[in-house]
């Protein structure tokens, strides 16, 4: 990553998917806002959001390694917005820096 949109996109995809595992722990602890403010968390419900939140997580934690790639920055993208809250918001900052980097290699 010798770029430095794509390396803050790897930071903020990073933080954005730390933090949809932890509300997903939470989630799956007691109750969590992150439910109410998300797409996915309005058709499911409880325990099964939170564990398709952790899902989620787990896969923009792997993918912000290749936030640099075409093909992953367009994975996060829907991911984030899939998962919605303050980490889904910062995935999808991650990965349009990931395509901003892509697009913009001199």
């Amino acid at each position: 990553m010798n770029n430095r949109f794509a390396y803050w996109g790897y930071i903020l995809a990073l933080i954005g998917g730390i933090l949809i595992i932890v509300f997903g722990l939470l989630g799956l602890i007691g109750n969590s806002l992150g439910s109410v403010f998300s797409p996915a968390g309005y058709y499911l419900s409880g325990a099964m959001y939170s564990i398709v939140a952790i899902i989620i997580g787990v896969i923009c934690v792997i993918g912000s390694k290749s936030v640099g790639i075409l093909v992953w920055a367009i994975v996060l993208l829907v991911l984030g917005i899939v998962s919605g809250g303050i980490g889904g918001v910062l995935v999808i900052l991650g990965a349009l820096l990931g395509l901003v980097s892509i697009f913009v290699k001199s």
